[in-house]
């Protein structure tokens, strides 16, 4: 049956206010016109690029351990060349060099990354290894071009046998041809997730894992020289000790007492890191993690399934669930979790604004809510929810305009803009479209952000939405992410397995059409980690929809492994009815995977036939012109509001 699918929004009195996005003129790079979706994203995705997370005080966070002045005093002297070969599998580079500039080929090595290029003759100096690469003239092989279709005319070169290259990827690289005259023509840096994915993916377990009398921890992190995890004193406390990980193929484990519970920790991952050009000491939260301190400044070492974070009934929610007979029924309302009760004074003053609102079932917020799931709307859509950059978890650092004052000027005052603008960066209000850590609900909308609070009050939010018969949709964004590189607390990926989590263009700079950072599910851990986060949701929280930002930028692959893994979740075995969960996403098709360049994507016209929704949003948000594209059993439905 063909779905037809409505989607309403939510506006506060707080949506009147100016937008939430900051100038995009702070972005890393702006989006040519031509690559752009239409307006409405454009505003969603790129207003806020600069803002990010203000650091607890006192607290370094998870940054890189040198200072920023070394770090940027030591770059400018770094061999930092650009990364125009890829190493694609354990065996082949593939390089865009024609056979006159490359008459020959070598790849370089240095474990301590002091390689330079000589001042007498521009040669590599100061490295440790040196191995000649062999042009292999049968080209990339089918499976290298399917995955890499971009670099598919590329020259491959073959790596000999004898070469440890699980060694060699933990070091800075570069590869260097010569003319026939021996002469050095050429050098640049080697893209890794290639070979990573070939000689490293790995299914095994991830984050923490808990057992009846033990803690066990694990990192996947092959390019890693050393990794330990810190324990600290409390979320803001000093270092209590430092424990060394052992290394198996790429992942990094250690396990310890039941006791190690509830502790906050950091990882310290030694690693070459390619927009330095040193070997650097990076402190960086789990990829994995399930709970944080205020700002994700560390992560809370806590059992997701431990009985005091369930609110009563939590186990017997699947049996509460609104029923749904068929997608084809679903009506979807869009809410921000801030505006739905920032202003609502039927709510409790330390409960407005956060995920403890919607427990209120009094509240004129939740009373409208009721009176829209009478009248037959089904599903509430919100707004980011996981932990994201650009609101303080700190509630007492906020700053708030005076609405008082607001309210003298003359209506065509430019008054009220400037006092907004003048606190901006340090105001509660941000849509949320710049991810951090995608596995934990957002500690601004908790009533503390250390500890359990987040985890136990998200859950009560979304038994409360089914308890008065709405099912709730997260609204998910994995294509981007808030920051990269070694220093900063919100950049985390990047510091664990340097521009592996990253899709870069083909100099090596790091994409940034979907807003900044934009992510490569075309690798193999970023698709599982995605697929393992939205599980996280399913079975830890309960969501029963999910909305993809930009579903586009995400491989089409990873979409289908994604409903295939959602809908095998049983009742019986996991406490939820993975049949009824509805995916959707905005299947534009733009910048560098426009046309399958990166891999077949998740674009309206891929994804045709899947099961799996495309959405599109035209023109501005507050006009409410809303489109929605199914595909559903091979149709075609557009449904406007």
């Amino acid at each position: 049956m063909p779905m037809r699918t409505m989607l309403l929004r939510h506006l506060s009195p707080a949506s009147a206010l100016p937008n939430p996005r900051r100038s995009p003129a702070s972005s890393p790079q702006r989006i040519p016109a031509r690559a752009r979706p239409p307006p409405l994203h454009s505003a969603r995705t790129t207003a806020l690029r600069a803002r990010r997370t203000p650091m607890a005080a006192g607290e370094t966070g998870a940054s890189v351990s040198v200072s920023a002045a070394e770090a940027e005093a030591e770059s400018t002297q770094a061999f930092m060349p650009d990364a125009r070969a890829y190493w694609v599998t354990s065996d082949l580079i593939a390089w865009n060099v024609g056979e006159q500039e490359a008459a020959s080929v070598c790849l370089y090595a240095s474990r301590a990354a002091e390689m330079g290029l000589s001042p007498s003759n521009g040669g590599i100096q100061g490295y440790d290894s040196k191995v000649e690469l062999q042009p292999e003239s049968a080209g990339l092989p089918e499976t290298v071009t399917q995955k890499f279709p971009f670099i598919s005319s590329y020259r491959a070169f073959s790596v000999p046998s004898s070469v440890d290259v699980a060694s060699l990827v933990k070091c800075q690289l570069v590869v260097a041809s010569f003319g026939a005259d021996g002469k050095h023509v050429d050098v640049t840096g080697l893209q890794l997730p290639g070979v990573l994915d070939d000689m490293f993916a790995y299914t095994g377990p991830l984050g923490a894992v808990f057992s009846e009398e033990s803690v066990s921890l694990h990192l996947w992190a092959p390019t890693a020289q050393g990794v330990s995890v810190c324990f600290f004193d409390g979320p803001a406390g000093p270092v209590l000790e430092t424990v060394q990980l052992e290394e198996s193929n790429g992942v990094w484990s250690v396990t310890g007492p039941r006791e190690w519970e509830n502790r906050y920790y950091l990882y310290e991952v030694d690693v070459y890191h390619p927009t330095k050009a040193q070997v650097l000491k990076c402190l960086a939260g789990d990829p994995y993690a399930r709970g944080l301190s205020a700002n994700g400044a560390r992560t809370w070492l806590v059992d997701i399934n431990n009985e005091t974070l369930k609110p009563a009934s939590w186990d017997e929610l699947a049996d509460e669930k609104p029923k749904l007979d068929s997608f084809s029924d679903i009506t979807i309302y869009e809410l921000h979790i801030r505006d739905f009760s920032a202003h609502d004074g039927t709510v409790d003053s330390d409960s407005r604004g956060g995920f403890r609102a919607f427990a209120y079932q009094a509240s004129a917020g939740m009373q409208h809510l009721r009176k829209l799931s009478d009248a037959g709307l089904t599903h509430v859509h919100l707004l980011p929810s996981f932990h994201f950059a650009g609101v303080d978890d700190i509630k007492s650092n906020w700053k708030f305009v005076d609405e008082c004052e607001l309210a003298t000027f003359p209506p065509g005052s430019d008054k009220q803009q400037a006092a907004v603008v003048a606190i901006q960066e340090e105001d509660p209000y941000n849509w949320g479209y710049n991810p951090v850590l995608w596995g934990v609900p957002k500690g601004s909308y908790a009533s503390d952000p250390d500890g359990p609070s987040r985890i136990i009050e998200y859950r009560q939010m979304v038994q409360a939405l089914n308890r008065i018969g709405l099912r709730v949709v997260m609204d998910v964004v994995y294509n981007h992410l808030d920051s990269s590189g070694p220093c900063g607390i919100s950049s985390v990926l990047d510091k664990i397995v340097p521009g592996y989590y990253v899709r870069r263009d083909t100099n090596g700079q790091i994409e940034n059409s979907a807003a900044m950072n934009n992510t490569a599910s075309e690798h193999f851990m970023v698709d599982r980690l995605i697929v393992d986060d939205l599980l996280n949701w399913a079975v830890n929280y309960k969501i029963d929809g999910f909305r993809f930002d930009l579903m586009g930028h995400i491989m089409k692959h990873t979409m289908m492994r994604a409903k295939s893994a959602l809908q095998s979740l049983t009742r019986d075995a996991h406490g939820v009815d993975g049949s009824k969960i509805y995916l959707y996403g905005e299947g534009w098709d733009f910048a560098e995977v426009a046309r399958n360049q990166r891999g077949i994507n998740g674009s309206q016209l891929n994804m045709s036939g899947t099961g799996i929704a495309s959405m599109i949003e035209s023109g501005m948000l507050l006009m409410g012109v809303i489109h929605l594209v199914t595909h559903y059993s091979k149709a075609l439905i557009l449904v406007c509001s």
